[in-house]
């Protein structure tokens, strides 16, 4: 934060929001390192059981935990309470690189081979039931995410999330959970046992990265209550193409996944194409 002007409005209730100190960061980055510590004991385990649980997943999670921690906990959640770059900066690690990352280590896949197979079967039966059907779908959960993001912005509950801890805290988490509900949504990297098209995710994915950047627009030309325009400009900026860079990693993930499922045709086609050709 270089000068006053550049720092969000701060009085009374908000005044004493800041007086809790690491209340709030220590309830939010609780869950992220509970989740770590599960994660490393939960491979040891299995890894008793089963062949090695690959390193790339561990690093996958640790920065996923990382990230997610840093952007809840520390100098720039810190920060964040008065400056909108920071703020933005934080929300690009909480809401799409820390899901995506925590996505690709794959912690279901993990659960299911540490549990024994009756409680894996009972898990899966509940994953099943229409509810998960609903919370996990494409068009659900990018209405959680990206709807919740022009909730946050366009009205005065961004403002509201700086003067009261309870609604800071719940925005927090619906932030960490919608992306991750999205990301898994949309890339199957754990069994999911309601699955959509790649087709109908495909475009519902357009239509996620549209909305996203078109808020990146709209908070550029109206920002939210109590943010400069020069930090409006900056954090908008930073949304749209550091959201980019993400999006891109979650379009390629997808494309290929898409690939791949055409395999085994390709490769049949080709099968049928030189046996008739033979005759």
């Amino acid at each position: 934060m270089n000068n006053m002007n550049d720092s969000y409005h701060i009085n009374g209730e908000s005044e004493f929001f800041y007086m809790l100190g690491l209340g709030p960061q220590l309830l939010l980055s609780l869950p992220f390192v509970i989740v770590f510590v599960w994660y490393i004991f939960a491979v040891i385990m299995s890894n008793r059981r089963y062949k090695p649980w690959p390193k790339r997943r561990i690093v996958f999670l640790t920065f996923g935990v990382l990230f997610a921690t840093v952007s809840v906990a520390g100098p720039l959640a810190s920060h964040a309470h008065m400056n909108f770059k920071a703020h933005m900066f934080g929300h690009l690690l909480l809401g799409m690189l820390a899901p995506l990352l925590m996505a690709l280590s794959r912690p279901m896949t993990l659960l299911l081979r540490m549990i024994s197979i009756s409680s894996a079967r009972r898990l899966t039966s509940l994953l099943r039931k229409w509810p998960s059907k609903i919370l996990t779908h494409p068009i659900t959960t990018v209405i959680l995410n990206i709807g919740g993001l022009w909730l946050l912005y366009s009205t005065k509950l961004f403002t509201l999330m700086h003067h009261h801890v309870l609604l800071y805290l719940l925005i927090h988490i619906h932030v960490f959970l919608a992306g991750y509900l999205f990301t898994i949504s949309i890339l199957y990297i754990d069994p999911i046992p309601h699955r959509v098209s790649f087709l109908n995710r495909g475009i519902i994915l357009i239509v996620a990265l549209a909305g996203h950047a078109i808020l990146a627009k709209y908070i550029f030309v109206h920002p939210p209550v109590g943010v400069t325009q020069s930090q409006a400009e900056f954090g908008s900026l930073l949304m749209y193409y550091g959201g980019d860079v993400i999006d891109m990693a979650i379009i390629f993930i997808f494309c290929l996944q898409w690939f791949k499922s055409t395999q085994p045709r390709i490769k049949v086609e080709k099968v049928l194409q030189t046996t008739f050709s033979k005759h």
